[in-house]
């Protein structure tokens, strides 16, 4: 009971403040409503009763929804305590009494009717305060380019997964820019500090500066404009913003205006020199740091209004410039206290991922000075990488502080069949249960999104579940069930060989980071070891395959289609490569040039043929909506060019390279095809002229045909060609029993 006690109180602290009006009940009630007509149809909409009700959560004190009523053409009634807690009911009743799927490739919403009815009036607590959304990585590799239409989506399916703590952090810029006008900075030295629009998050978190810029002028308008929208809606459902503070990080050229501030140079991040890295940190006990921090936060929520939770990330890999505790303490303090000079009821939102990354620094005597420099309560941490590296379990439940547990699993926004359901599904409730737990909610923190969705319709309904799912395989069989409309026998079997394979990776080695030769620059050190059975990777594809002309119509199974047979040529570039290898090794030439053939002139234009048959693996729709931000057409260059770099070079000379890897027609066919090309020819020469191969001239020559597909011109398809189902199968067909004989 002591466990439980503890976490309530401190989540009965955080929840201060953020009791409704009847205004706001009617106000969210409403909003899930027109949620109800955007998802279902003004039709359908019509068969549902919404309303939200405090009163439900005054037992609890945690969200709640009840659910009542359809059969025989009565109306679903659906109540809950916020209008997050309707909508995640409204999602209940959906998922498990219509067989409905809501997902970012595609719902599949077909209502039975008439709409079947709740047995028995269900009413359902969520066991924590929060259930939290997004990493500020987010915000680049996936939420950069979106226009309205498109954060409207998210924002409803947050709801309907019953998120109610989200980052809103779009627009920042144009308030920093009024910020450092004001302070005397000239609109140049501004525009040199600023990173480009898909560098901004780490521009954010201090890592870099100017790599990617200057923003343009009708950005920050957009921005603008955009996180107005973000913010209305959410706080519509009740949901509970984010928004950005003062971490400490400042532009160089307040050195100039003020000569006799106190900074800081950091080191380098990130492998880029100190033109873009390095950045300035204030000193704590400088006066102008309260100055600086409370300007920006006053500005910023004269101009959106405040939730009272802040978000601020000062040594986000970055080691701070003193190990003393007293230093630590200091600079902890001085960014709560600018927030408090504002707010005096904010509370601060801190990544956790710092203790996780840089665990030989951040002993117990550093961890402690930070999270004992700000009242208890007042620092909700996120771990960050709970599934893996949970740092509760070493800090003692974060010394009493707050924290949710997340999920991280994917990184740089990467394609990749990859999951670690077991960990994910037992990790929420072993946070609960540890000593003195100070868990207060779940998360699920990706750097990216649009991939393995079966990971976060776990995650999500983990957040209103007590203890975890009894049985995986029969959770599994039914998500593929609703997803596609039907159940197939040997579509819910590949469902199960997936889960057993790339969905249970275990251990501290699982990253959600795909590291496959296919998207890697080619050398001859490349690690090709899984943590599954690559086997049940193809056998999944083959079920799927023999599935297609029963479920063909269903836009979410093309999309998994799809993702299967990507993922299977990616474990045959692992296996020709290897084969490449080996022949280099022995000095064969024919093996290498017949496995390099099949490898670079084959298999990689195949995948390129079959990714360009959706829209949703198509490099012109990823440019495409880069482009559609601009007013001009120079600015609509300069963004497609922001948007190339990140998801190859990441840097001018590579210095991420690859870290955003993407597996997208025209991507394949441009940047990692000639890179492979290259490869092989170079090994063939190799040992054709009896000379070693050399890796770091082989460097220098790739670069240059990376760099030339960064700075290309060349427009892509934002439509799709093909045929997704008869593509896959003519490449199943072609190397299936390729595989079938290694294998054997």
């Amino acid at each position: 009971m002591e466990v439980l006690a503890v976490a309530a109180a401190l989540g009965f602290l955080l929840l201060a403040g953020t009791r409704g009006t009847a205004g706001d009940e009617a106000r969210e009630a409403e909003a899930v409503r027109a949620l109800v007509a955007r998802l279902l149809g003004p039709g359908s909409a019509a068969n549902f009763s919404v309303s939200v009700e405090r009163a439900l959560a005054a037992e609890s004190g945690l969200d709640t929804y009840r659910l009542s009523g359809g059969g025989g053409g009565a109306r679903v009634r659906v109540r809950g305590s916020t209008g997050v807690a309707a909508a995640a009911g409204l999602h209940r009743y959906l998922r498990d009494f219509c067989g409905c799927h809501v997902a970012w490739s595609g719902s599949q919403l077909r209502l039975p009717h008439p709409l079947p009815a709740v047995p028995e009036e269900l009413t359902e607590a969520t066991p924590n305060r929060y259930r939290y959304y997004q990493n500020v990585c987010t915000q680049s590799y996936s939420f950069v380019w979106w226009d309205w239409a498109r954060w409207e989506q998210e924002i409803d399916w947050m709801a309907l997964n019953g998120i109610n703590l989200a980052l809103a952090w779009s627009g920042q810029e144009a308030i920093w820019q009024q910020v450092y006008l004001a302070l005397g900075l000239t609109q140049s030295e501004i525009d040199e500090y600023f990173t480009g629009p898909a560098f901004l998050a780490w521009g954010r978190m201090g890592n870099l500066h100017t790599w990617g810029g200057p923003l343009p002028h009708f950005w920050h308008l957009k921005q603008l404009y955009l996180q107005h929208r973000i913010l209305d809606r959410m706080r519509s459902f009740g949901m509970i913003p984010v928004l950005p503070a003062f971490a400490g990080h400042v532009p160089k050229a307040i050195t100039r205006v003020f000569p006799q501030v106190s900074v800081t140079q950091m080191a380098s991040w990130g492998h880029f020199n100190c033109s873009y890295s390095c950045s300035f940190l204030l000193a704590p006990d400088d006066p102008i740091f309260p100055f600086i921090g409370s300007f920006f936060l006053r500005e910023l929520t004269k101009e959106f209004g405040t939730d009272h939770i802040y978000g601020a990330d000062t040594f986000n890999e970055m080691q701070p410039p003193s190990s003393e505790p007293s230093y630590l303490a200091a600079a902890t303090s001085a960014v709560y206290e600018a927030m408090t000079a504002v707010d005096p009821n904010a509370v601060w939102l801190l990544q956790g991922w710092l203790f996780q990354h840089q665990p030989e620094f951040w002993g117990p005597a550093q961890v402690g000075a930070v999270l004992g420099a700000v009242p208890r309560g007042r620092l909700l941490v996120l771990d960050l990488f709970a599934e893996n590296q949970p740092v509760y379990v070493r800090t003692a439940s974060f010394q009493g502080q707050p924290f949710i547990w997340c999920m991280l699993h994917n990184f740089g926004g990467n394609h990749g069949l990859f999951g670690a359901l077991e960990a994910v599904n037992q990790g929420p409730k072993a946070a609960r249960l540890f000593p003195n737990s100070t868990m207060v909610g779940t998360g699920m923190a990706p750097e990216g999104i649009n991939q393995n969705e079966v990971v976060y319709a776990l995650m999500a309904e983990l957040g209103w579940r007590k203890d975890p799912v009894p049985d995986l395989a029969a959770w599994v069989t039914s998500f593929a069930d609703r997803r596609y409309g039907a159940s197939h026998r040997d579509a819910e079997a590949a469902w199960r060989l997936l889960l057993r394979s790339v969905y249970n990776c275990s251990g501290e080695a699982c990253r959600g980071h795909n590291r496959s030769p296919l998207v890697k620059r080619p050398s001859l050190q490349m690690n090709t070891t899984v943590w599954y059975n690559q086997s049940d990777v193809f056998e999944a594809w083959r079920l799927l395959l023999t599935t297609a002309p029963t479920l063909a119509a269903s836009p979410a199974f093309r999309y998994d289609l799809l993702d299967v047979t990507r993922q299977a040529v990616q474990e045959l570039v692992s296996l020709y490569y290897e084969e490449v290898r080996t022949a280099y090794l022995n000095k064969e030439l024919a093996p290498l040039l017949r496995a390099g053939g099949v490898l670079a002139y084959e298999l990689l234009p195949a995948l390129d043929e079959v990714l360009a048959s959706d829209s949703r693996f198509l490099l012109g729709s990823w440019l495409e909506q880069a482009r559609a931000v601009a007013v001009s057409e120079a600015e609509a260059d300069f963004y497609e060019q922001n948007s190339r770099y990140q998801l190859t070079l990441w840097g001018p000379v590579g210095n991420i390279l690859d870290y955003a890897n993407k597996q997208l027609a025209g991507l394949v066919a441009d940047y990692y095809t000639p890179r492979w090309r290259l490869f092989v020819q170079a090994l063939a020469d190799s040992l054709a002229q009896g000379i070693p191969f050399q890796q770091r001239q082989f460097d220098k020559n790739v670069f240059h045909l990376e760099q030339a597909f960064v700075l290309s011109s060349r427009r892509y398809p934002s439509q799709p060609q093909g045929d997704t189902v008869d593509l896959a199968k003519k490449i199943f067909l072609k190397y299936y029993p390729r595989w079938v004989n290694v294998s054997l």
